[in-house]
This record gives C-alpha cells, sequence and structure tokens, in this order.
C-alpha cells in the first residue's frame, strides 16, 4: 500500500521549513471564482447560470439543479470542480432544449444556499477545463504570517513561480484515494468502477508529484533540460526541445515557459536528460503506471510549474489575505504550502 509522502517545497532550501499556519477557518476565509474564457452567446439550448455556493461541493448542486428543472446529472455541464468548505463561483449548463428554466428556480436554490450571480443562453453545453483561470483570495493566519520571512516567502514566489503540485484534497483524507485507485489498477480499471475517472487521475496526480518533487529535490523544475517537453505561460501549447541555450534559459527565467511533467498513459517514453525521471517512476511505481497504461488513458503533459497572476497581499488585524489568479487546474493549496505548515 502506497503511504502519502511529505513532497519537496522549492523554499526551504532558501529559508528553511515554514512555520505552522492556519487557513479555511471558516469558508469565507477561501473564496474562488471560476473565470471563462468567454461569454454565452445570450441564444440556444442550454440555460447557463453563474453560481456562488457555500459549503457544497460542485457535484451537490448539480443533484439539486437536476432535481429542480427535472433533468438528469448528464444534462448538466460544468467545466471544474470547486471545493466545498469556501465561497465558490462557477458556471453550470443545463440542457432545456425549447423550453425556459423552471418558475422560482433562482428563489429555491436560494433556499438551498445557492445563489444565481447570472444566466444567460448558450447553444453548447458547458465542457470540462474551458474555464481560462481561478481567482482565489484567502485569508490566512497562525505563527506562519508572523514569521520573519513571510513576506520574503511571497515574494519569491511572486518572482520564481510556484510548484504545480496537485493539492491534497485530490488525494483525500489519510491517501484514501490514493489507496483505492491503486486496488482499481490492481485489479484492472474499468469505466463501470470509476464513472467519473476519479482514480485515474488519483493515480496519475500521484506520479506527477513524485516526478515534481524529484525535479525540486535536482533543482531542475524551473529549468529546462535536454528532452524536456515545456508548455507556454498561459497556454496549453507545449514543444520538446533536444538541446538548451540560453535563449531558453532565459525565457524559462522571465516565466514564460515552463518545464512540464508526464500525466501518465499509453504514450511514448521522454528522451533525454528528463528520461530518467520517467524511468523512476516506473521502477518505483509498476503497478500505479502499468495499470494506467492498461486502462488505455492517454499521456499527457502538465506544467511543472505555475505562475501566480496579479498576486496581492493585505493585512487585516492578525491576518494575511493573500489574492492571485492560477491556471485552471492549478490548486492554492499548492501556494500555501510554501508559505506555511498548515496546522
Amino acid at each position: 500500500m502506497i503511504n502519502m509522502p511529505n513532497w519537496q517545497r522549492s523554499l526551504d532550501a532558501q529559508f528553511g521549513p515554514p512555520k505552522p499556519g492556519q487557513y479555511r477557518a471558516k469558508p469565507e476565509d477561501f473564496w474562488v471564482d471560476e473565470q471563462l474564457e468567454f461569454t454565452p452567446e445570450a441564444h440556444g439550448e442550454h440555460l447557463w447560470l453563474r453560481v456562488e455556493k457555500r459549503n457544497q461541493t460542485t457535484l451537490d448542486v448539480i443533484k439539486i439543479l437536476s432535481r429542480l428543472c427535472g433533468v438528469t446529472p448528464r444534462d448538466i455541464g460544468y467545466s471544474g470542480m470547486k471545493d466545498r468548505i469556501a465561497v465558490t463561483r462557477q458556471w453550470l449548463s443545463v440542457h432545456l432544449p425549447g423550453r425556459d428554466g423552471p418558475a422560482g428556480l433562482e428563489k429555491s436554490l436560494n433556499e438551498l444556499g445557492i445563489t444565481v450571480v447570472e444566466q444567460a443562453r448558450h447553444p453548447r453545453k458547458l465542457k470540462r477545463g474551458v474555464h481560462r483561470t481561478n481567482r482565489f483570495v484567502l485569508r490566512v493566519g497562525g505563527d506562519a504570517i508572523k514569521a520573519e520571512d513571510f513576506i520574503s516567502r511571497w515574494q519569491a514566489l511572486c518572482q520564481q513561480g510556484v510548484p504545480n503540485y496537485f493539492g491534497p484534497q485530490r488525494f483525500g483524507q489519510d491517501g484514501r484515494n490514493l489507496q483505492r485507485a491503486e486496488a482499481v489498477l490492481n485489479r484492472g480499471w474499468r469505466k463501470r468502477d470509476d464513472r467519473q475517472g476519479m482514480m485515474l487521475s488519483t493515480a496519475r496526480s500521484f506520479l506527477f508529484n513524485e516526478l515534481l518533487s524529484a525535479r525540486l529535490t535536482d533543482g531542475t523544475w524551473c529549468q529546462p533540460l535536454v528532452g524536456d517537453t515545456l508548455m507556454l505561460d498561459g497556454t496549453q501549447s507545449v514543444f520538446t526541445i533536444d538541446s538548451v541555450d540560453t535563449t531558453l534559459h532565459d525565457r524559462a527565467a522571465e516565466l514564460d515557459i515552463h518545464p512540464t511533467g508526464v500525466l501518465w498513459g499509453v504514450g511514448d517514453a521522454s528522451q533525454g536528460e528528463v528520461a530518467a525521471y520517467q524511468a523512476r517512476l516506473l521502477e518505483h511505481y509498476p503497478a500505479l503506471c502499468g495499470g494506467l497504461e492498461r486502462s488505455g488513458v492517454r499521456q499527457a503533459q502538465r506544467a511543472l510549474r505555475m505562475r501566480l497572476l496579479d498576486p496581492q497581499l493585505e493585512w487585516e488585524a492578525d491576518t494575511a489575505r493573500l489574492s492571485f489568479a492560477l491556471p485552471r487546474g492549478s490548486f492554492a493549496t499548492a501556494v500555501l504550502s510554501e508559505l506555511m505548515v498548515v496546522e
């Protein structure tokens, strides 16, 4: 059984381990707003709702909308999953061809703790992963924010970027999702056992974090290596390199490009200097790697580093207020882990 490790942080070599801290003492301390790349077209078969929720998961809202609108959960689209212990805003779509939403929908949702911020029609269902960024506003406290190096840590993250770890919520309490994923892959992954693909995602996330931690330990997590697949900042565009020059190093230092790590699956093995990191994963976790390949999931790449967009630090009494945006799929908890040891 795989146990959850303590992955390497980027700032420990410079500042040492961070102090203990707290966040999310109440949902209002963790605010998230999903940002789309486009606006609905104001016509079409799908009713798009931008909702604000508190202490509810995205799947909770989908179940409620399904019941109130008389549709199946498959008729409801969303771009990303949002935290439960938080105040979050996101878009969802409901397939309602030829009819309006039910009378009193906003009132019914409001009575269940869900506020409709805006709504519009659109020709297509909202698909997974189409939002561009998530905007976060976090309030944190504890010894971490009183430490002399707290501001310096924050400034370093703004300048050099943040390790793009999958957050602990991906792996469940005490790593139980990872243990479930290990069991599912050991006996052979089947769609009916993992309808949402969460077990595949959990296993791939763990292997990615292991690779990222290894490159952090070696000091290569934000430096291009021979054989790296690099990702352009702010896009999903990638290109593979067979040599490294000063231009690439300069672009990486300016956060214009980021090295990537593999999201394990069916595909070609890496070449050059980065091949050793992939080989190490296969050596240490053959069951996870083999199970993912047998499932048929396609190999993909994820940036090893994320850039904080429009970062701001303000002080409110005995708390620090951090605000920033992150690319879709990146975790605010990865930012917090560099600033504090969560109590």
